[in-house]
């Protein structure tokens, strides 16, 4: 990762989004009404509308729902091209990142991957994408 990416600047809605990712987990927003994951990080559910949204830790595997590959960087720390996806998790979760680890011409949709953290100088690990 390029030390020039801009860090991340949690919230009260995103501390424990991002506590769970400095003890290398993934957790996401789950509505206790609806039952349904919600990402990103929402005052209420968008489905249901409740707002009893705890964070609920989840496997970190997945497959590529679909993808697009950025070929002009907007912002620094990301040099083109690199991979960004939605992914699908067997929870019925469907999140968001960048797919790290394999060249943009071999991601497919429906190929499986998993979440691994990367260190961002002077904020800490940030959740990544790459091949299962």
């Amino acid at each position: 990762m390029d030390d020039q990416r801009p860090a991340p600047r949690p919230s009260p809605l995103t501390q424990p989004y991002w506590a769970a990712c400095g003890r290398g987990e993934l957790a996401l927003q789950r509505c206790a009404g609806c039952r349904r994951f919600v990402h990103f990080p929402e005052p209420r559910c968008p489905y249901c509308g409740g707002a009893d949204l705890a964070f609920e830790a989840v496997s970190g595997h997945g497959e590529v729902h679909t993808f697009t590959v950025v070929h002009r960087s907007f912002l620094p720390g990301f040099p083109p091209p690199y991979t960004v996806a939605w992914v699908d998790l067997p929870e019925g979760a469907r999140v968001f990142g960048d797919l790290t680890g394999c060249p943009p011409g071999d991601v497919r949709i429906g190929m499986p991957v998993r979440v691994h953290f990367a260190e961002l100088p002077g904020f800490g690990p940030i959740p990544h994408w790459s091949p299962a």
